[in-house]
């Protein structure tokens, strides 16, 4: 628009001037001669109106034809060779302009291609001395990296957020496995950096930790960390240790480091040789009470005295000797149970809070604490909570109560914490059913038990009435803190050597979600950068994606080792012009997942980031398309490079991504499959950042307004 109006504009100008001159001489004709001369004037026009009207439409043209040619030369042209000089100013480091301007021009194209060659070799130098500069702290982050990457144990490093900044390969290969779509080829991950890690542990299990972390940095523990073992999809069992990432000189942390291991495996096996252990034991102590029973029988019958007597004696020793071993054998059982799941030191008020806490986020019922001593106890707080809320919700379901007590009592060297309820009785058979039974939390159910978790803390579980208040206590039996634990069992396995396989230490400073998108600055966001292969170009008409790809960009870095990329089955044919362009066949598509079962895990993948497409109007239109009937929104927002660029460089006359992809110096590869196209839109995304900045556009809601403003913007599926 403002083109043409430019161009409008120096037409009439160069018309005006060219009538200028006749305009004058006629004026000057009619003012200074006679009225004979202005009746020859008057007479010479009206006999020849048609030949004048001609001559001057005649004019006008080739002025305004002169004037297009012109104004196409020089202004116009001139407005290209300064989006030219723009790109080779922001992000262009080899570019150069291309010659083909009028003589007027050509001097300047010139003098700015040898001005290019200049900076780039200043660039070159000044890049060399900071490449010099950045030698020793790449041996420091090296020797960083060195502690990860042979570590047995899978490691992820976060933010307070929660927000993954270090992670190594084993931690991202075993949360792959836990992903809500395990039948998918790839890109179903859990881990990569900028996610959130409340996509793998709960947001409370992170704020347990940390709040027990900050605990012992309070009272000065070194190590100040956290243990626990918890649940985590499709029934595996994690152990975690927490760790804090201090301020500098501060004792603050302002981030923190996650070990784990998966010891499902482990715990079944573990758990099914207790149990064969136990029963071995129980059945030898009945046999061993049979034995003695048949002794005292065999002492009270006649016959001789004396070899009667030594017969007892031996009996009665090797019973004797048989009951210590299996005593002996108990206990070691048990304090190896109590090995494998270490506890860690807890007060008895931070336990009795955190209990209230959960039980009313999980049942709702109203918790009065009735009694809390001052004791210390030896807990997995975690688990613990777990089990209590579960035995809450049981109570709930059973009992039809709407109000729990809770007390914490020192009872010899044990410390008991009870659950006191008023309503339908529950007999004691029902209580031992419960603790027999898989506990629930939330929708997921969870491979450890009540009995389990008492076991682990080498406690027992009591069942009493209080008949005079109508009222029946559950009381679960743990071990007191005599002493502060000397945390050999929390340090873990230390740090060993290696290297990490993805690290990045720039985005410590995350800004919460919480925090309007609109305002965020786009170097302060994470991005994913998508495409889609299609049957055809009628998402309307009943076209479908048959393949998906995606790149994920984190502080301006393309991680390419972070993608997703899964054919589609469509369930109908392929148009054959589509198998022109993508190349692929229905062959490819033979027992592929569904859109219904990719779409779920695509949208896990670009959880929390903004998305960018090139012409993304299609792509989401097919998406959009699949809401009803898969359930899954994308309703995230969508920058478009087809818009940015008609944003920056209207005066281009093509905004093809490879035309946009060779103006900014990007090389094209993979064309036409959906993970190529989309490696290419990110790295011409983070192209086109530098020169929103130049423009003023810094803000997520600022881009989009003014892409929105572009005529590209009305393109509508």
């Amino acid at each position: 628009m403002m083109r043409r109006a430019g161009a409008a504009l120096f037409a009439s100008a160069l018309v005006a001037l060219m009538l200028a001159p006749l305009a004058l001489v006629f004026g000057l004709f009619w003012q200074l001669g006679g009225e004979s001369v202005r009746a020859h004037l008057i007479e010479a026009v009206h006999g020849r109106l048609g030949v004048v009207l001609f001559a001057l439409v005649l004019l006008l043209s080739v002025g305004a034809m002169l004037a297009c040619r012109l104004h196409r030369a020089h202004v116009r042209q001139a407005f290209t060779l300064a989006e030219e000089i723009e790109l080779i100013a922001g992000a262009g480091e080899q570019l150069r302009i291309r010659e083909h301007g009028p003589a007027s021009l050509r001097a300047i194209e010139r003098a700015v291609n040898v001005l290019a060659a200049r900076r780039e070799a200043l660039r070159a130098d000044v890049a060399e001395q900071v490449a010099q500069a950045q030698r020793s702290i790449e041996a420091e982050r090296n020797r960083l990296a060195a502690l990860m990457g042979e570590l047995a144990q899978s490691v992820v490093v976060c933010n307070l957020d929660g927000r993954i900044l270090l992670y190594n390969a084993r931690a991202r290969e075993q949360f792959r496995g836990l992903s809500a779509s395990p039948q998918l080829a790839d890109g179903s991950e859990l881990i990569g950096l900028g996610r959130s890690i409340h996509a793998v542990f709960e947001r409370d299990v992170i704020a347990h930790g940390l709040e027990t972390v900050r605990r012992r940095l309070a009272r000065g523990d070194d190590p100040a960390v956290a243990n626990f073992v918890l649940g985590c999809g499709q029934g595996h069992l994690l152990r975690v240790r927490m760790s804090p990432v201090l301020a500098e000189g501060s004792r603050e942390p302002d981030g923190f480091i996650l070990l784990f291991d998966d010891i499902t495996s482990q715990f079944v096996s573990e758990a099914r040789r207790d149990r064969l252990m136990q029963s071995l034991t129980d059945d030898n102590r009945a046999s061993l009470a049979t034995l003695c029973a048949a002794a005292e029988q065999l002492a009270r019958e006649g016959g001789d005295a004396s070899q009667r007597a030594r017969r007892i004696a031996e009996v009665r020793s090797e019973a004797t000797r048989m009951g210590e071993r299996f005593d002996t054998a108990a206990a070691e059982l048990a304090e190896a149970r109590r090995a494998r799941w270490p506890l860690e030191e807890m007060h008895a008020t931070d336990l009795v809070d955190a209990v209230r806490v959960r039980i009313a986020a999980a049942t709702g019922v109203a918790v009065e604490v009735e009694q809390v001593d001052d004791v210390w106890l030896e807990a997995d707080s975690f688990s613990l909570l777990q089990a209590v809320a579960f035995l809450a919700w049981r109570i709930r379901e059973a009992s039809e109560a709407y109000t729990l007590s809770l007390r914490l009592l020192r009872v010899a060297d044990k410390v008991c914490l009870g659950l006191g309820w008023s309503g339908h009785p529950v007999s004691e058979e029902t209580v031992a059913a419960w603790e027999i039974e898989s506990m629930r939390a939330a929708d997921r159910v969870l491979p450890t038990t009540v009995r389990e978790v008492i076991e682990r803390h080498g406690g027992e579980m009591r069942f009493e009435r209080e008949r005079a208040r109508g009222r029946i206590w559950l009381g679960m039996m743990l071990r007191e803190a005599v002493a502060r634990p000397d945390e050999a069992g929390a340090r873990g396995v230390p740090l060993a050597d290696g290297r990490p396989e993805f690290y990045d230490f720039d985005i410590f400073d995350w800004a919460e979600d919480a925090r309007v998108l609109d305002d965020t600055p786009l170097s302060a966001l994470n991005y994913t950068a998508f495409d889609t292969e299609t049957t055809g170009l009628d998402p309307s008409g009943g076209d479908e994606i048959i393949q998906i790809g995606a790149t994920r960009i984190v502080n301006a870095k393309l991680l390419r080792g972070e993608s997703f990329e899964q054919l589609i089955d469509p369930r109908r044919a392929l148009r054959p012009e589509s198998i022109a362009v993508h190349g692929i066949v229905p062959e490819l598509l033979a027992g592929q997942p569904t859109i219904d079962a990719v779409l779920p895990a695509f949208r896990a993948f670009v959880a929390d980031t903004v998305l960018v497409a090139h012409n993304a109007a299609f792509d989401m239109r097919f998406l959009q398309l699949k809401e009803a009937s898969t359930d899954v929104v994308f309703d995230r927002p969508v920058l478009d490079t087809l818009l940015i660029s008609a944003l920056l460089h209207p005066n281009q006359e093509s905004h093809r991504l490879e035309s946009i992809a060779e103006r900014l110096g990007v090389t094209v590869s993979a064309r036409h499959t959906a993970l190529g196209d989309a490696i290419v839109t990110a790295e011409v995304f983070i192209r086109m950042l530098p020169l929103l900045a130049e423009r003023g556009i810094r803000t997520l809601g600022e881009l989009r307004e003014a892409s929105e403003r572009t005529f590209y913007a009305r393109i509508r599926y």
